[in-house]
């Protein structure tokens, strides 16, 4: 696995852990933009996925200026949390580490303070949808 990847145990199930997240992402201020349903998805072409949702919000204060220093970057943002449970019935919370998922762009500044709030921003609204 990458190590851009953050991984969350979560003590719910996927719909329950989701809605918590949307909640907790809601609560804090942000915009949620969508809520991809993966195996809803599966089943509707008549295929089997286990529970999976994927969660798209952000906050254009955050976002904007991260676009302002480097357009590309609106191609990583809004924001996804992925909530899903694996082959061992374990639910997670998944997203890609903001600083590692930007640093490849040339106008993302490596201390950037839009970053770090990403990053703590992220970690919060996982760890609280977590249950924890």
């Amino acid at each position: 696995m990458s190590d851009d990847i953050v991984k969350v145990k979560a003590s719910g199930d996927v719909a329950t852990t989701m809605d918590a997240l949307q909640a907790a992402v809601e609560g804090a201020g942000a915009t949620v933009f969508a809520r991809v349903d993966h195996a809803g998805g599966a089943m509707k072409a008549e295929m089997e996925l286990a529970p999976s949702q994927v969660l798209i919000f952000g906050n254009p204060k955050l976002g904007t200026p991260a676009m302002q220093d480097d357009p590309l970057a609106g191609l990583f943002l809004p924001l996804k949390v992925l909530v899903y449970r694996d082959g061992a019935g374990q639910v997670w919370l998944a997203y890609e580490d903001p600083k590692e998922m930007l640093d490849d762009l040339g106008g993302i500044p490596s201390d950037a303070a839009y970053v770090q709030k990403m990053t703590g921003a992220l970690g919060k609204l996982t760890a609280k949808a977590a249950g924890k």
